[in-house]
């Protein structure tokens, strides 16, 4: 029998997954409370960006096995229901906010038949699985749960899903298992490793991930600090340890920072638990590791005032970037757009260029200045700063924009912009983590 899917939250994650279900040939429906959201991906169309899931969502759409509604009772014919809702951070404190998680578990529960299987694929603190489980054995006893966590990248989410490093599936028994193993059947052809484990594991699964990826993150932004006070070349330290195969040369990056909608929250909200569940000395090393991701972007609006002024009031500043990373609209927690906000806090005058997140970011800053225009975001400015490395920007001929700008001055604040070529055109370069 070929399995039916549901998909609970169409937003960045489930909608990338419920196309790549549709794509690998089951039967999908996608159900959301947001009208709008709905109506979008019904016409084929994405309420964000995310390369190439648009000609995917499109080319779904077309075969009719894919489809989207607000109607809850439309998932209860499906087989297995992946819940794909968002976990933001509390309002009130570290912790992450569990309100969808719950409420979508307990919105499917009426309409779930014989043998469903519920799979959660939210980020959420260790011990919400069992937790949903047993309101679910009291709701919906003849369904089960299980927790499968996603690992996907913005910018390369279709292929994180369809070709993913590993799958991770949290399971109480051997007839979830089977079942995941049927959903994911053609994944699991390519070779990608299964590792089955149970609830609380899989949920650690993840937000150890996101941990050891912003302590690597925030290591290597600690060592750019170290080299700026010695004397010394971040970018040449990371590529002499990045050959050690113990450590390799991934997110030795030196820059701005993480942010997004994963790393920040996920580490906190694993830092709060750690505290309710009486383990809050283990993970006192991430309150240092959010505490540099922060000072890194408090340490260009510094390299900023040492180009310029203490006083930025008489300062038009350039700033590149407004997403968190390239390829992607996303815009939370970004430190790009967080620096040009403070900076126009210091009384700068700020204009804010994005390939993709200029929306986003004029919802989230509307008293920003943004130009759709790379060169017209250049026009008079005393100074750039590059703080997303998107690709046109490291394609920006520097001697072709020297008479746009009133200073020749940038800052590469992602170390990826090839110096020697500004400075030959006559710029003042800096890096963060390099003196010369």
């Amino acid at each position: 029998m070929t399995l039916t899917l549901s998909v609970v939250g169409c937003g960045y994650l489930g909608a990338t997954h419920a196309a790549c279900m549709s794509s690998l040939g089951f039967t999908v429906v996608g159900v959301d409370t947001d009208p709008e959201k709905v109506a979008l991906l019904q016409s084929g169309k994405l309420p964000f960006y995310e390369p190439g899931l648009d000609t995917l969502l499109a080319q779904e759409m077309k075969t009719g096995r894919l489809s989207f509604t607000t109607d809850f009772s439309a998932v209860k014919n499906a087989d297995v229901h992946f819940v794909c809702v968002g976990t933001p951070q509390s309002k009130d404190g570290l912790a992450a906010d569990l309100t969808y998680v719950k409420s979508a578990v307990a919105t499917i529960a009426p309409h779930l038949k014989d043998g469903a299987l519920v799979v959660g694929k939210s980020t959420v603190p260790v011990g919400t699985a069992q937790a949903l489980r047993a309101e679910l054995a009291k709701s919906a006893p003849q369904a089960d749960l299980a927790w499968n966590p996603e690992f996907l990248r913005e910018g390369f989410a279709v292929e994180d899903t369809l070709t993913p490093n590993r799958l991770v599936v949290g399971v109480a028994n051997d007839r979830a298992e089977e079942i995941l193993k049927e959903v994911y059947e053609p994944v699991i052809a390519f070779g990608t490793p299964w590792i089955r484990a149970d609830l609380p594991t899989s949920e650690l699964v993840k937000v150890a991930a996101n941990s050891f990826l912003a302590t690597k993150i925030s290591f290597i932004n600690a060592m750019a600090e170290v080299c700026e006070a010695a004397g010394g070349d971040v970018t040449v330290l990371a590529k002499a340890i990045g050959y050690d195969p113990r450590i390799g040369n991934r997110f030795l990056q030196a820059g701005i920072g993480f942010g997004g909608g994963c790393l920040p929250k996920d580490i906190r909200a694993f830092m709060a638990r750690a505290e309710e569940l009486g383990a809050k000395q283990a993970l006192e090393f991430l309150r240092e590791i959010d505490a540099i991701n922060l000072r890194a972007r408090q340490r260009v609006i510094d390299v900023v005032r040492g180009e310029l002024s203490q006083d930025l009031t008489q300062y038009k500043i350039a700033v590149l970037g407004a997403t968190f990373k390239p390829d992607s609209d996303d815009v939370r927690d970004s430190p790009a757009l967080d620096i040009a906000a403070q900076l126009q806090a210091a009384g700068a005058t700020v204009v804010v260029h994005d390939p993709q997140g200029i929306e986003p970011a004029r919802k989230r800053f509307p008293n920003l200045q943004y130009q759709e225009v790379v060169t017209d975001a250049l026009k008079d400015a005393d100074l750039i700063l590059h703080l997303t490395e998107w690709k046109e920007y490291r394609q920006i001929d520097p001697a072709a924009i020297s008479s746009l700008v009133k200073s020749k001055i940038i800052i590469d604040g992602r170390n990826m912009l090839d110096r020697t070529l500004w400075r030959k055109a006559g710029w003042k370069f800096h890096a963060l983590g390099r003196t010369d």
